[in-house]
């Protein structure tokens, strides 16, 4: 699956990387230094969440992918996306689902910085770790330290400005933060659904080898996410909301750095994108099934 070209190109790639910094400005333009000294002080949640989604996925990854012998450009994908951090489409999940917003929202943010180094530090640890991906993780000349600056300018410099804006002008980004991020939301899906039709003919090549793998990897992390909260015996809403964060990767982010760094690997992009696409599907059916739970518990 090495030679799968993905139709992809520069410019798209201009417009990934626009629509990852505004969905995150608009993510952030709420945000205030309060809601980090909130998860110093009440950290369990965010925590739990964390080594969940930085330590126990990534590494269940590279372990499974390595006994199950999964092709090396399907399990550096994979490992790729259990390197990322939660996506803001786990902030809508959430909401939906009436699970707790705020441990959400700070777990996005915690992950979000957390991300500029672990990020590439588990994809690079994990590659190298899994023998069936050694080989192909020096073929591609890895540069964690470009990696990093990536992440950094479309995650956390974008994140810092808008809690900036946030501060300094309050009413204005109280009335744009949600038109903002659902505007985001609609011109990412927009996106992704127009690369998926420009490759349509390879999802259905290859979709028998990739479609299994990134279901059971899927729900793994949410399984992760629900048994981390339930071992520290989180609240209900609570746990549903590290559940959602730890099983809502931030694929467009991973779909960036393969487009940035990795543009000739194309099993990886097949799982990243295919992820992308799943992720949203079970998020979807698991917040409406909380939030019809959450309402006959209030009739």
């Amino acid at each position: 699956m090495s030679e799968v070209e993905i139709a992809f190109s520069p410019e798209s790639l201009l417009v990934l990387n626009i629509i990852l910094a505004g969905m995150m400005f608009g993510v952030s333009l709420q945000l205030t230094g309060a809601d980090f000294r909130r998860v110093l002080r009440s950290p369990r949640a965010p925590v739990a969440g964390l080594i969940a989604q930085f330590l126990l996925l990534p590494a269940a990854t590279c372990l499974a992918t390595w006994l199950l012998a999964v092709p090396a450009p399907l399990a550096l994908g994979m490992m790729l996306v259990a390197s990322c951090p939660g996506g803001t489409f786990s902030n809508v999940m959430t909401w939906l689902g009436r699970a707790s917003l705020p441990v959400s929202v700070s777990m996005t943010a915690v992950s979000s910085l957390a991300a500029v180094v672990m990020t590439p530090f588990n994809f690079a640890l994990y590659g190298w770790l899994n023998p069936h991906t050694r080989s192909m993780l020096r073929d591609i000349e890895l540069d964690p330290l470009k990696m990093l600056a990536l992440v950094g300018l479309v995650l956390a410099l974008p994140m810092l400005l808008g809690m900036v804006f946030g501060h300094r002008h309050p009413r204005l980004a109280g009335r744009a933060e949600k038109p903002m991020r659902l505007v985001a939301l609609f011109v990412l899906g927009g996106f992704v659904a127009i690369a998926v039709v420009r490759n349509f003919h390879l999802f259905l090549e290859y979709g028998d080898q990739i479609s299994g793998l990134v279901i059971v990897h899927n729900l793994a992390a949410l399984g992760l996410g629900a048994f981390a909260g339930w071992l520290i015996r989180l609240p209900r809403d609570e746990r549903r909301a590290v559940t959602m964060e730890v099983g809502i990767q931030n694929s467009a982010l991973g779909l960036s750095i393969l487009f940035n760094f990795f543009p000739q690997a194309g099993g990886m992009m097949l799982i990243t994108a295919s992820w992308g696409v799943w992720h949203l599907m079970s998020g979807l059916v698991l917040a409406l099934l909380w939030s019809r739970s959450a309402g006959r518990a209030h009739e």
